[in-house]
């Protein structure tokens, strides 16, 4: 068994989230969840059509890769007609368990977007875990409800229930991270604030390979959409000094190190830590290694963290992006 997280917070979580700035998204404005998984958006653009089956045969050959079927069904899930297209299936095959996976994810987004009652979902998330007792995905859906819409108290142990399950589970450790870097919003900066010893005891507790070296950048930008929305932090990234002090210099050269030895090309989620790790490195105003970047990033835009705190992501990443490269 792996050892348990660090201690979490100060006395126990009681905070609610922070509303507004960690966003869902899909396909449209050029942000495209599915990131650069081609046979995802074919079976996702079928599925717009009705046919399920290619989101059948999508499912059935990822097997047991975690990170890849939780990110597969997640985008799959998040599209307003999946839900309905999902029913389906599972009338056509009852004892299907990614059918199941599937329904209930959508029913989840359904939920977060205010379309669903919420503890409806959560029984219905219970109950597809208990039918696929070994995988992880239903517990991804219960965090991203509790994310949303649920206690500290509950964000942790749902968190608990996946990694249980799978230790490393990309996805569920950024929902984690972005929770836990709300805590005690109002109270201004905090070095030895909670989500940095997370990510840290994350990271080191991760394979040498794992793409959760990254988190501790990620907990950093977390913390400067908490902070800039509660006006400690200046709107503009770039402007803040939240990059450039000695903790943030040792996370990123560390990350950036990481990935210039290893590069995890067959992560299926690589690209969002590589909008993290540009992000993070252009706003310390190191040009060219954001440009390198950016290079491998493309046109795979993620809205986190480039809305943060309240920007549109497409216009920011496109004027760093320009800005690192030289052709702006």
């Amino acid at each position: 068994m792996s050892p348990s997280p660090p201690p979490l917070g100060r006395g126990r979580w009681g905070s609610r989230p922070v509303r507004g700035k960690s966003r869902t998204w899909g396909s449209d404005r050029g942000l495209d969840s599915a990131l650069d998984d081609t046979e995802l958006a074919a079976a996702r653009a079928a599925l717009a059509q009705g046919r399920w089956q290619a989101a059948r045969s999508l499912l059935a050959r990822t097997g047991d890769d975690w990170d890849r079927r939780g990110h597969r069904a997640v985008v799959l899930a998040r599209e307003p007609y999946s839900a309905a297209w999902a029913h389906e299936w599972l009338l056509a095959e009852p004892d299907s368990a990614d059918a199941g996976v599937l329904l209930v994810l959508a029913r989840v987004w359904r939920a977060v977007r205010g379309k669903e009652k919420p503890d409806r979902v959560r029984e219905a998330c219970r109950a597809a875990a208990a039918r696929t007792p070994a995988d992880p995905t239903p517990w991804l859906g219960l965090l991203l409800v509790e994310r949303h819409l649920g206690s500290q108290d509950e964000v942790v142990r749902t968190f608990e229930q996946v990694r249980a399950r799978y230790a490393d589970h990309h996805h569920a450790h950024h929902l984690m991270v972005a929770r836990l870097a709300e805590r005690r919003a109002d109270a201004g900066p905090d070095p030895l604030h909670e989500v940095y010893d997370f990510a840290a005891w994350a990271a080191e507790q991760a394979p040498a390979d794992s793409p959760l070296a990254i988190l501790p950048v990620i907990a950093h930008a977390e913390r400067y959409r908490v902070l800039a929305a509660h006006g400690f932090e200046p709107a503009d990234p770039a402007a803040s000094g939240h990059w450039v002090g000695r903790r943030a210099r040792q996370v990123m050269k560390a990350a950036f190190d990481w990935w210039l030895e290893w590069e995890y090309d067959g992560h299926p989620r690589r690209l969002v830590d590589l909008n993290f790790l540009a992000h993070a490195k252009y706003c310390e105003g190191r040009g060219a290694e954001a440009a390198a970047l950016f290079h491998r990033i493309g046109d795979h835009v993620t809205p986190e963290p480039w809305s943060y705190p309240d920007r549109d992501p497409l216009v920011a990443f496109r004027a760093a992006r320009d800005r690192a490269l030289g052709t702006g």
